[in-house]
């Protein structure tokens, strides 16, 4: 599959610790020398904002899609290429699945969680084969990826669903994953209990 647009979900955090915005610079630099274009939530802040502003400073291309709310805050980032604005966060990622034919989560608060969750249950059901990154930096991740094995365990899901995204520990292997990604037949996420009737 040809891939061009990576949706990048990420922290809109001004406050958080250097690694984390450090991840975001790199990330963006690789994804313009990779000829990618940045597709994210359209913030001036947070690892929004960094990312766009460093994707511009490299002379990549960016697609920005924010809710009317938010971009009422005079929150939205005008370094992008594309500003869209949204009704509602809902319709915001509706577009952002439309536009991206990847995912890569970089370390976020509950908004990224969700769009996370949203686009990984969306896979499980079938609704798309698009490759999706979990970005693990400093183990930012690693609880939740535990409890994801927790599920697995306990058959609340499948261990197969391991294969619903991957763990990168840097960028190269993020954008490496995304390169060569090739989509795999996705197992049916429906149970069934033998009954005997």
């Amino acid at each position: 599959m040809k891939i061009k647009n990576i949706c990048v979900f990420c922290s809109s955090s001004d406050v958080i610790s250097e690694d984390y915005k450090k991840v975001a610079r790199d990330l963006a630099k690789l994804m313009v020398d990779k000829e990618f274009t940045l597709v994210n939530g359209g913030s001036k802040v947070g690892l929004m904002g960094i990312m766009s502003r460093k994707v511009k400073e490299e002379g990549g291309k960016s697609i920005g899609v924010i809710p009317q709310l938010i971009y009422d805050k005079d929150l939205a980032c005008h370094n992008t290429d594309e500003l869209i604005v949204t009704e509602n966060m809902r319709d915001r990622k509706e577009k952002l699945s439309e536009l991206a034919d990847a995912f890569i989560a970089l370390p976020g608060g509950f908004g990224t969680l969700e769009e996370l969750m949203e686009v990984l249950t969306l896979k499980q059901l079938e609704v798309h084969q698009k490759p999706i990154v979990i970005m693990n930096t400093n183990n930012f991740y690693k609880k939740l990826l535990e409890q994801f094995e927790v599920y697995y365990q306990n058959d609340f899901s499948k261990a197969d669903y391991k294969n619903l995204y991957f763990v990168a520990e840097n960028t190269d292997e993020a954008i490496e994953y995304i390169k060569n990604y090739i989509p795999e037949d996705i197992v049916s996420k429906w149970y069934k209990a033998n009954l005997k009737l």
